[in-house]
């Protein structure tokens, strides 16, 4: 086939790990025996939804005490008030020291002062109260379990009962080598890759199974810093899972379409091969000669890789029939019909002497 340069996309195919938006803990927050579980392992749960049920009776007396102790507090306070109110007047006549005014005065304040200690007391003991309701931050899927009905909960270790994740929308986290970045970057300043517009960064996810994830998503972030380990650079896509197919912790394969080349080299697959050296190569059609050329490709498109170097628009690639040819060896081309071979239809024969070869003519 005679190579011509034409419009292609570059997608990037990179290995992913899916991960949750929001991963909550549940834990302990009051320390107490478990009574009661009130929700469905697996299953779906509401923002502040009840998951644990602690035994409040201790943290009910206690605000049953603090809002008594407050109402006390209230009372003297209202003693103390009306004490002052009446010395206020007396003090003027000189019908009572000023020293027994003060201190009326001082019993008040104290008085005010205590009420407000009660009602924090009060608020202090409701929260706890509050606590012996265990509830979810998020909504999301939970999961089993961590504690059973009747086990010792404990506020001074944060005993963990149950994790609930947010899975739709879902993270998928996947990796970039730094100088596949540096390529594409050196690519769009030379304007050979044309950049996708900002809301353009298309995301698809393939499964384990082969088969493309229904949602496309979006390019959320690219990391900032390298890993020193790995020379790779983290990156980050959103995913709508509505139906939470996609799981915290499945591995899946990102492909990220992150530019237009305009005058893009294409070859089929099939085309390519590897020298003993380990390199790609192709068998390109010379004055009639093969001659075996070192590439190196860069995306794959539709069964075809993008050659982003050893070949030039106008070369003609040997197809079918390279495996019987020895570099140097005189062909006769023919045009090559990818159709042809699934119709059971007879390639060109080579001509008498001559090894085979096929490929597409020219325009």
């Amino acid at each position: 086939m005679t190579v011509q340069p034409q419009k292609a996309s570059i997608i990037s195919d990179l290995p992913g790990r899916v991960d949750a938006v929001r991963d909550a803990q549940i834990r302990a927050r009051v320390t107490g025996i478990v009574q009661k579980i009130l929700f469905e392992q697996g299953g779906d749960v509401k923002e502040n939804q009840v998951l644990f049920k602690i035994d409040p009776a201790s943290y009910q007396a206690s605000y049953d005490q603090a809002t008594a102790q407050l109402k006390q507090a209230q009372a003297d306070l209202y003693s103390a008030k009306l004490l002052a109110d009446r010395y206020a007047p007396l003090v003027k006549a000189n019908a009572v020291s000023k020293q027994e005014y003060d201190n009326a005065v001082a019993s008040y304040r104290q008085a005010d002062a205590a009420v407000a200690a009660a009602k924090a007391a009060q608020t202090s003991a409701s929260i706890n109260l509050g606590y012996t309701d265990v509830t979810s931050p998020i909504t999301g899927r939970i999961g089993k379990p961590l504690v059973t009905e009747g086990a010792l909960v404990e506020a001074s270790s944060a005993t963990q009962m149950a994790v609930v994740q947010q899975l739709d929308p879902i993270y998928v986290d996947f990796t970039q080598s730094t100088s596949d970045l540096a390529r594409l970057r050196e690519a769009f300043a030379s304007g050979q890759l044309q950049k996708l517009g900002p809301d353009a960064a298309r995301v698809s996810i393939v499964l384990e199974n082969g088969s493309v994830y229904q949602s496309p998503g979006k390019l959320l972030f690219t990391g900032i810093t390298v890993d020193p380990s790995t020379g790779n650079v983290n990156l980050r896509a959103e995913v709508p899972n509505p139906d939470q197919v996609l799981l915290p912790g499945m591995y899946v394969r990102v492909r990220l379409d992150e530019g237009v080349d305009e005058k893009a080299l294409l070859v089929p697959q099939q085309a390519l091969q590897r020298t003993a050296d380990g390199l790609q190569s192709l068998m390109v059609v010379k004055d009639g000669k093969v001659q075996q050329v070192a590439v190196r490709t860069g995306s794959s498109v539709n069964n075809q890789w993008i050659i982003s170097s050893g070949l030039s628009a106008g070369d003609v690639v040997v197809v079918e029939g390279f495996q019987k040819i020895r570099p140097g060896a005189p062909v006769q081309t023919s045009p090559w019909d990818p159709k042809a071979k699934a119709a059971g239809q007879p390639g060109a024969k080579p001509a008498e002497g001559q090894a085979p070869a096929k490929q597409e003519s020219k325009s």
